[in-house]
């Protein structure tokens, strides 16, 4: 086959996408039309048997104008190519997020620290140079804020605005105009204490530090079509009908996509006792939950309720248990005393479940990889 001369390849290639185009075509064509057709292609084969560079070319040229007067060029056609090339491509991008991987990225920090949400992070210091600023954007998901009061003004409000689905920036409106900040409004209001009622000096810093993107992550939809979930999974879940979540939750922005620690299967009884998690009073040996129980490298253990001491709906005090109900699971935040988990709106019915939370890919962070 190395050896095999140029011409004599391309004289096969030839032959193979020929009879491609009969297979695709003849059903269209008259009896007499398919037989021409037929005719030609074996002359071709005949041709490559007897290896001749002239019997090829004559042979290669009759069927190629056979064909074009055959199968004659549709109109439009390299654009209808490129349309179809474009709808496949769609089709089996969303079949492919639909039944196999489907990107999240997480967007609170119920989960730290196995995994993060957006953060913002305060410096006294001025951002780095543009170039290490953009390394560390597609590095670390790392973007910078720099933005000093123009005047001497009060803060009055912050609209959140999102541009192409993607990139979110909030408008913050003083008594002298405005300033508009690329970090969501809860960052804002939250780590860089950008709210109503502040008062600005001239020259003062409104904000000044960096963004750190939430960790995104590829999530599993297709073993749990085959498997059911198992204790300890971190796990992806839509909000939908699920009452204590759609109450607290903005109207307007519908149904949302939750991601926590599978912690409590059908029928299973759980209880806590801060640090600790019971299930069926026992203490789960799975590595995700000891972690979390360990209080140790970031993690705070299992509670009762919030950092604020206000105790959650559901296993709300070291006594209280809570069995699951058939065909649901009870879900826990890694980040359990500032976590809205089944503690406080009730459990996941398994309909909701959409998959299992496999892989952080981006930002390239201590946490790039599989999610344990």
């Amino acid at each position: 086959m190395f050896f095999t001369p140029r011409y004599l390849k391309r004289a096969r290639e030839f032959r193979a996408s020929a009879h491609k185009l009969f297979q695709y075509h003849y059903d269209l064509w008259s009896k007499e039309q398919e037989v021409q057709a037929r005719h030609a292609l074996h002359e071709l084969d005949e041709a490559l048997k007897l290896k001749k560079t002239e019997t090829l070319v004559r042979a290669q040229q009759t069927l190629e104008n056979l064909f074009a007067t055959l199968i004659p060029r549709r109109r439009y056609q390299v654009l209808a190519e490129n349309v179809e090339s474009i709808v496949i491509a769609i089709v089996l991008a969303v079949g492919f997020q639909a039944y196999l991987l489907k990107p999240f990225r997480i967007p609170t920090g119920s989960m730290q620290p196995t995994l993060y949400g957006m953060t913002g992070h305060p410096e006294p210091t001025p951002p780095p140079s543009p170039l290490k600023r953009a390394f560390d954007f597609v590095r670390l998901g790392r973007s910078y804020l720099s933005v000093r009061a123009q005047h001497q003004e009060e803060i009055l409000g912050l609209e959140e605005k999102t541009l192409l689905n993607f990139f979110t920036f909030t408008k913050v409106t003083t008594t002298q105009g405005s300033y508009s900040l690329f970090a969501p409004r809860d960052v804002l209001v939250r780590d860089f204490k950008v709210r109503p009622g502040r008062f600005l000096s001239p020259g003062e810093i409104l904000a000044q530090g960096y963004i750190q993107a939430g960790d995104q992550i590829f999530v599993d939809r297709l073993s749990y079509a085959f498997f059911k979930p198992k204790a300890a999974d971190v796990f992806v879940f839509i909000t939908s009908g699920i009452a204590g979540i759609e109450m607290r939750l903005d109207p307007t922005l519908g149904s949302q996509y939750y991601v926590k620690r599978l912690a409590g299967l059908p029928g299973e009884t759980l209880q806590i006792k801060p640090p600790r998690l019971f299930i069926n009073q026992s203490i789960p040996q799975q590595a995700g939950f000891l972690k979390v129980m360990s209080a140790q490298n970031g993690y705070h253990g299992y509670s009762n309720g919030s950092f604020s001491g206000d105790a959650s709906s559901y296993l709300g005090s070291r006594e209280e248990t809570f069995l699951v109900p058939p065909e649901s699971y009870f879900a826990l935040g890694d980040n359990s005393y500032n976590s809205s988990d089944s503690r406080y709106w009730g459990v996941v019915p398994d309909k909701n479940v959409i998959g299992r939370a496999f892989f952080v890919y981006w930002p390239f962070s201590k946490r790039w990889g599989f999610i344990h």
